[in-house]
């Protein structure tokens, strides 16, 4: 067991090879006060050391949980060993990280990669942020493929629905020495983007 946490993608890879590693790492940021039971509340659980798993000595049908259960990783057939480094990696790279990133980084496929980030950006979403105030600017970009490089059948397709392609409007918001917000437009239109921003 490695004396602190992580500090590169080989030390995480390593670190979080050991299952024990894996519940300890996440045991002290979901429960710093001590293991609580995620359907009832109660602080009176006990370990059950061959099964892994905690076990409240409240009246209810699921009495038996782990560490993942309430978690995006619960209903994951893969194990903590691959979803912590794939946290690590996106969190402590600047830029962020590819499906193609994890898929070779961690040995998983790029179709499971790609669901892997979906999950964890969806949890890193703060869906209670207050709006910005202040001084606010904002930008928009398209993202997507050139039209000109798609098949015939899907460019045929694309430029009948938006005469930018199959291109997404996206809107960032950036308040002055605050907080940052980026969205996909529900819009290609300018004229309706200034209601979006005042939303």
């Amino acid at each position: 067991m490695m004396a602190s946490e992580p500090k590169t993608l080989q030390e995480a890879i390593q670190y979080f090879t050991d299952a024990d590693n894996c519940r300890t790492y996440l045991m002290a940021r979901r429960w710093p006060d001590g293991v609580i039971c995620p359907h009832c509340g109660s602080g009176k659980v006990s370990f059950l050391v061959k099964q892994q798993r905690w076990q409240c000595s409240g009246k209810h049908p699921k009495k038996q949980f782990s560490v993942k259960v309430g978690t995006i990783f619960e209903d994951s057939p893969l194990g903590l060993d691959k979803w912590l480094p794939a946290v690590w990696l996106l969190t402590n790279c600047k830029n962020g990280a590819s499906s193609y990133e994890i898929h070779r980084a961690l040995g998983v496929t790029q179709k499971t990669a790609w669901f892997m980030l979906h999950r964890i950006r969806l949890a890193m979403g703060d869906k209670n942020a207050p709006k910005l105030s202040g001084e606010v600017e904002a930008d928009e970009t398209f993202i997507g493929g050139k039209v000109a490089n798609m098949h015939k059948d899907k460019r045929d397709r694309v430029q009948k629905l938006s005469r930018k392609g199959d291109k997404a409007v996206v809107l960032g918001l950036l308040e002055r020495d605050g907080g940052v917000r980026a969205a996909v437009a529900p819009t290609h239109k300018h004229y309706e983007l200034h209601k979006h921003l005042a939303e």
